[in-house]
C-alpha cells in the first residue's frame, strides 16, 4: 500500500506515573539460552493500589502521531525514525523532523479479521547495516490463511519496504472464521534469536500439541527461519516442534527481555480470569489446556492447570476479573530514576498501563498508572526506544489511536 506524507499533530501533556523500579544493568548477550533460570513460581500478589516507596520523577507524555487505526507495534531506528504498523495493513515512518510518511509496501495478501492482521514488528539488531525488519502477520494463501513471520528491508529514504524472506516462518495456524487468538509478538533475545509469541486460535488441542506452532513461544534463527541453536526440542523429528521454546499458552501478546539478567518474560491474555505474566523457561509448559469434550474449546479451565504435571506457575496473574494484558517492556536507564527496572504492560480492558517489579521470577510490587487510566484508552504496546524514551501505541480503533512518547520531565 502506498501512503502519502502527513503531518502529525503533537500535544505536550504532563503526567506523573506512579510506578516503582529496581536498578538494572545493561542488557548483554551471554550466549546462553535466555530464560534458563529455574521457575520460582508466583508469589502472593501485592496490593495493586499500594504506593511505591521509591522516589519517582514526573513524566511528560507527548502525542507523536494521531489518526492511527489499531497501531500494533512500533520500533525506533538508529537514525531516530519511528516505524509503526497498523493491524489493517500499512507501515508509517515518523521521521526525526516529525514528518509522517506511509511506506510503499505490499499487503495485498494480508489476512485481517478480528484480532489478526498486521501485528508484531521488530527491527534487526543489525538494522544500521542490513536495513532489515520483521513482521508477524496474517496471510491469505492457496485458498486459505495462516500466520507468517516475514522479513523485510526498507530503503534509506524510508519510502519503500520490500519482502526479502517471504515467509521466514510459515504454517502458524490462524482461526479463519474469526481471527481469534492470532498472537503475535516478535522480539529478539540476547543471543540474537527471534522470539515469536503465538495464540492458540481458540482451538482446544493446540496449546498442548507440540506438533503445531499455535499457543507457543517460538525461538527462530532469523537468518534461516529454522530453530535457533540450543532450542529445547532441537532433536525432535518434527521440524515445527524444533522451533518451540515453550508451550501451553493461550494468546501471547507481550515479550520483554530483562536488562542485566537477559531473562525473558511474556504476557498473555486469560479467558474470564487470570491474565498472566510468565518467566520463560526453555521447554516449559504453562498449563493452558482447553481441550474440551468432543474437541471443543473449554474456557472454564484454569490458565495454569494444576492437573498438568510440571505446569509452570505465573509470576503475576490478574485473578478475576481480567484486565486484558497486551505488550510488555522493561524500563531501563538512569534517566528513569525509581522507574528503572520496572516491567510495564499494556492494559486493554480497564485501559492504561500496569507496572510490575519482578526479581528472579518473583513479583515484588505491582502498580497501576493513574495518570494513564481512562486517559488514552486501550494501550496495545510499550517499547523503549534507543533514545531512552518509552513509546506507547493505543488500540481504540476507528482512527482514534495515537503513538505516544513518555519521558522523565
Amino acid at each position: 500500500m502506498l501512503g502519502g506524507v502527513r503531518s502529525p499533530r503533537a500535544a505536550l501533556l504532563a503526567a506523573v506515573l506512579v510506578l516503582a523500579g529496581c536498578s538494572a544493568g545493561d542488557t548483554g548477550g551471554t550466549g546462553d539460552l535466555p530464560g534458563g533460570q529455574e521457575d520460582k513460581g508466583a508469589t502472593d500478589v501485592p496490593d495493586a493500589g499500594a504506593p511505591s516507596p521509591a522516589a519517582l520523577p514526573a513524566l511528560q507524555v507527548e502525542t507523536v502521531l494521531d489518526g492511527l487505526d489499531h497501531p500494533w507495534d512500533v520500533a525506533r531506528a538508529p537514525d531516530g525514525t519511528l516505524l509503526v504498523d497498523e493491524r489493517g495493513g500499512g507501515l508509517t515512518a515518523v521521521l526525526p523532523d516529525g514528518t509522517a510518511r506511509g511506506l510503499d509496501a505490499d499487503f495485498s495478501d494480508l489476512f485481517a479479521d478480528g484480532e489478526t492482521g498486521l501485528m508484531g514488528l521488530v527491527l534487526s539488531p543489525a538494522f544500521a547495516d542490513d536495513r532489515r525488519f520483521y513482521t508477524c502477520q496474517g496471510v491469505e494463501e492457496d485458498g486459505g490463511a495462516e500466520i507468517q513471520v516475514v522479513a523485510w528491508t526498507v530503503d534509506d529514504g524510508w519510502t519503500r519496504a520490500t519482502r526479502v524472506a517471504d515467509p521466514l516462518v510459515g504454517d502458524i495456524p490462524v482461526n479463519e472464521s474469526s481471527g481469534r487468538h492470532g498472537g503475535c509478538r516478535v522480539r529478539f533475545d540476547p543471543t540474537g534469536a527471534l522470539l515469536v509469541g503465538t495464540g492458540d486460535n481458540a482451538v482446544g488441542g493446540n496449546p498442548q500439541d507440540l506438533g503445531t506452532l499455535a499457543g507457543k513461544v517460538l525461538r527462530v534463527d532469523p537468518a534461516t527461519g529454522g530453530p535457533a541453536a540450543g532450542n529445547p526440542f532441537a532433536d525432535d523429528a518434527d521440524p515445527e516442534t524444533r522451533l518451540v521454546l515453550s508451550y501451553g499458552h493461550r494468546n501471547v501478546q507481550g515479550i520483554a527481555v530483562q536488562p542485566g539478567t537477559g531473562a525473558v518474560y511474556t504476557a498473555e491474555q486469560g479467558s474470564d480470569r487470570d491474565d498472566e505474566v510468565n518467566l520463560s523457561v526453555p521447554g516449559g509448559n504453562y498449563g493452558w489446556d482447553p481441550d474440551g469434550a468432543g474437541g471443543g474449546y473449554d474456557e472454564s479451565v484454569p490458565m495454569t492447570d494444576p492437573g498438568i504435571p510440571g505446569a509452570l506457575a505465573a509470576v503475576w496473574s490478574s485473578g478475576d476479573p481480567t484486565i486484558a494484558t497486551s505488550g510488555a517492556e522493561f524500563l531501563s536507564g538512569p534517566q528513569w530514576g525509581g522507574y528503572d527496572g520496572v516491567l510495564v504492560v499494556g492494559v486493554q480492558k480497564d485501559t492504561g498501563v500496569l507496572a510490575l517489579r519482578v526479581d528472579d521470577g518473583r513479583l515484588v510490587e505491582q502498580f497501576r498508572v493513574p495518570e494513564l487510566e481512562d486517559t488514552y484508552g486501550r494501550v496495545r504496546t510499550p517499547v523503549l526506544g534507543g533514545d531512552g524514551a518509552l513509546y506507547l501505541t493505543t488500540d481504540n480503533g476507528e482512527g482514534d489511536d495515537r503513538l505516544l512518547r513518555v519521558t522523565p520531565a
